[in-house]
């Protein structure tokens, strides 16, 4: 059998709160010392019970280098870039975590415009994924038309060009068929290669 969940609240009667006071500070100091021994950590613990009693656990033989070390720590200029240091990295973190948000609701997007997953979407989002992929292929067509128009425009420009330049060459060649040329004495017309 268990107990029940502590509220946590003063506790009124004097007796009892005095009972609990001295139970949880005994927990505590076992803790700190288990802490220090297990973890090789350097543990200082002040306690002021209600009536001004001080009850302290060091685990070095003079609190007061921790208490030093401590305030060096706390209110030295390095520790003011540390707190920057960790509040950059909280910020960090909450950016990792927006874009991980972001990065996994595109993924489902993805994973509806191709057909997965569909089955838990309501009939409103259906519709919504159905515009969405009406638009795009709207956008696809035509994006592939002009693609096509801007070829068949490059095609008709190259077909010109050559028209032209078959323009220039041809009459060449014609003269240089006729003079290649030769009338027999038979009425035949024969072309003789010039070499």
């Amino acid at each position: 059998m268990g107990r029940g969940r502590v509220v946590l609240e003063r506790i009124e009667n004097k007796i009892n709160r005095q009972v609990t006071f001295s139970k949880r500070r005994s927990g505590l100091l076992k803790k700190a010392f288990e802490l220090c021994v297990l973890c090789d950590a350097e543990v200082a613990l002040i306690i002021f019970s209600s009536r001004g009693k001080l009850f302290q656990y060091s685990s070095t033989t003079d609190i007061n280098k921790i208490i030093e070390r401590y305030r060096q720590c706390r209110y030295s200029k390095p520790q003011a870039g540390n707190s920057l240091g960790h509040n950059e990295s909280q910020n960090l973190y909450q950016d990792y975590l927006k874009l991980k948000a972001k990065y996994e609701s595109l993924d489902r997007k993805q994973r509806h415009f191709h057909g997965e997953e569909l089955e838990q979407l309501s009939m409103k989002e259906l519709q919504r994924l159905e515009e969405q992929l009406d638009l795009t292929l709207t956008q696809a067509r035509q994006q592939q038309m002009k693609k096509l128009m801007a070829r068949a425009e490059e095609l008709r420009e190259k077909v010109h060009h050559l028209e032209e330049v078959n323009k220039t060459l041809d009459p060449k060649a014609t003269n240089d068929e006729t003079s290649n040329l030769v009338v027999d004495q038979t009425s035949r017309i024969q072309l003789h290669d010039i070499n």
